[in-house]
């Protein structure tokens, strides 16, 4: 298994980066928080976790390990797959995620896409404990850094959302807000998807 990959970005939207070492361009999944972290670098450090199917290998890659860590324990949780943690790390940064489970509220992880009133129970059983021990490293923060309407909507089609729906509520939200950033958007879209 990969711990992580340093290299030279290539290609970065708020949903992937291919990051080149060695000759060889690595396509990685990414959260809106690390886009967040690595947005206008040349270069990157990421930690990776690898996810091994049948009919593929893909790589998600983290800003910082903290990050990673929470990826990984709610991967672990019966019900929640890599897509659906990727789409909570985009929605909550790290901090909002553990304050969520520690303090048992179901509905701020309810206002994730694809996560239920089950789900998000379970994730508050399972990970309550877990979530405790994480070590405190910071808050996340988010660059103030300009972007257009063009890659808030190709970063939620990527994300899986309808195109169509996607355009109608990207355009409600820059109307509402014409200096928000990509990572605002697309924040605020995945809580009106």
């Amino acid at each position: 298994m990969y711990e992580f990959i340093r290299g030279t970005i290539t290609a970065l939207n708020p949903a992937s980066v291919v990051v080149e070492t060695a000759g060889v361009g690595y396509f990685i999944n990414i959260s809106l928080n690390t886009y967040s972290k690595i947005n206008g670098q040349k270069e990157a450090s990421l930690f990776i976790h690898q996810v091994v199917r049948e009919d593929a290998h893909i790589l998600y890659g983290f800003a910082e390990q903290r990050e990673r860590e929470i990826f990984r324990n709610l991967i672990s949780v019966n019900g929640v797959g890599a897509n659906t943690a990727i789409m909570m790390l985009s929605s909550l940064n790290p901090d909002e995620l553990s304050a969520a489970v520690t303090s048992g509220n179901a509905d701020v992880l309810k206002a994730v896409k694809g996560i239920g009133a089950k789900t998000a129970q379970r994730i508050i059983i399972d990970l309550k404990d877990k979530f405790g021990k994480i070590s405190e490293t910071g808050q996340i923060l988010i660059s103030a850094d300009n972007t257009s309407q063009k890659e808030s909507l190709s970063a939620l089609v990527m994300l899986g959302f309808a195109k169509k729906d996607a355009e109608k509520v990207v355009s409600k939200i820059i109307r509402e807000d014409p200096d928000a950033t990509v990572e605002s958007v697309i924040k605020r879209a995945l809580k009106r998807l």
